[in-house]
């Protein structure tokens, strides 16, 4: 069931994994960061800023996946759109 959801190729879609992925991420790390804030009384970041961008990560494993392994360019440029998005939110946002 799932071969057949992951295995489209839809900008549509691309957008949806560029969106999904990154954002499980960072609750997976903004959760661990909170967890060592509690047992520890440390952040496991220098800055919390750190984690939207480390949480992009995900999307460059999955773009490679898309364009190498499937040869999916619709999906691997919907994926590549919204870290482009992202990334250029978290300059403006961060840095700006």
């Amino acid at each position: 069931m799932w071969d057949r959801f992951f295995n489209r190729d839809q900008f549509w879609f691309g957008l949806l994994v560029g969106l999904i992925f990154p954002a499980v991420l960072f609750l997976i790390l903004y959760s661990v960061d909170m967890l060592a804030m509690d047992l520890w009384n440390t952040h496991i970041m220098v800055k919390q800023e750190y984690l939207y961008i480390l949480s992009l990560v995900v999307n460059l494993l999955t773009i490679r996946y898309y364009f190498v392994n499937l040869k999916y360019d619709k999906t691997g440029r919907g994926i590549l759109l919204v870290t482009f998005v992202l990334g250029i939110t978290y300059f403006v946002l961060f840095l700006g």
